[in-house]
């Protein structure tokens, strides 16, 4: 079975990455709008009786032994779990690797949309006397993090803390989940891929980060990132073919190289994955077993 190049899946993972990075910076809007968004978000929630962040954070706030632990999953989960299930993917199920990298990609880039037309203010910097409290700041004696967020101490100018709809760190625990559960072929990756996801978005309104409305937006992004991707990976190759078919001396044509790579459509798959040698028995069609 070929596998795709991983040097050229770190590149454009990584290209991926840091595009979203910088346009997460310069979506940054002024603190006033950001503040009003938040304040419109938890207003709604108020009004739906759905407000549960104040006293999960009451709790956070008051029991270290749950803050401090929440503090540290926030800051540090989100960036190794997500490359631990897409390293996973990449070297056990490469028959849906391409696929599911594709998803979070678009995933990702959707969310990069709602921080640049909904710039808002997370529950930890509102005023005090909407009753919140910033934990990653009361706890950051513990951690390697300071007082803006997630960001090691001293480059808290480096994060955008107004970037909080939708809540990615919701999405990709989402999409985590979606992997181990589908892929996984143990009771405990099922466990955790069911686990994962709603122990972020109890950590997410613990420590004040985010608004449930902030996790419904991520699990949304997740959702329409699903319904997009085939055909952005269609898109791709598209592209990739139109400048790989190009005229060679003397008239001849040279066809466009395989842009998957050997990916094909599965039986049962929306999306194209990666052809894969029978070897796993749950990457192969029921009708050819």
């Amino acid at each position: 079975m070929r596998r795709p190049r991983w040097w050229a899946e770190l590149v454009l993972i990584g290209a991926v990455y840091a595009a979203y990075s910088c346009g997460r910076l310069l979506a940054r809007g002024d603190v006033g709008t950001a503040v009003g968004h938040g304040l419109t978000i938890l207003r709604a929630e108020d009004f739906l009786g759905i407000a549960v962040e104040r006293p999960l954070n009451r709790l956070f706030t008051a029991v270290p032994a749950l803050g401090v632990p929440a503090d540290f999953a926030y800051a540090s989960l989100h960036y190794l779990v997500t490359p631990a299930v897409l390293v996973w993917l990449f070297r056990r199920r490469p028959a849906h690797y391409r696929a599911a990298r594709t998803w979070l990609m678009v995933s990702t880039l959707l969310g990069l949309v709602g921080f640049t037309l909904l710039p808002t203010c997370p529950p930890r910097l509102l005023d005090p006397g909407h009753g919140f409290a910033d934990t990653m700041a009361r706890f950051s004696s513990y951690g390697w993090w300071g007082g803006e967020a997630s960001a090691p101490r001293g480059l808290g100018a480096l994060t955008n803390q107004y970037a909080a709809m939708p809540s990615l760190h919701v999405g990709w625990a989402l999409w985590c989940g979606v992997m181990l559960w589908r892929y996984g072929r143990t009771p405990l990756s099922r466990a955790l891929g069911a686990g994962y996801p709603l122990l972020t978005v109890l950590v997410v309104m613990g420590t004040a980060n985010h608004y449930l409305l902030d996790a419904v937006a991520g699990a949304a992004v997740i959702g329409a990132g699903l319904l997009l991707a085939p055909s952005a990976t269609r898109l791709a190759d598209r592209v990739a073919g139109r400048s790989a078919d190009r005229v060679m001396p003397g008239g001849s044509r040279q066809s466009a190289p395989s842009v998957s790579g050997g990916w094909e459509t599965s039986a049962g798959e929306r999306i194209p994955g990666q052809r894969s040698a029978p070897a796993a028995a749950d990457d192969i069609p029921s009708s050819a077993r």
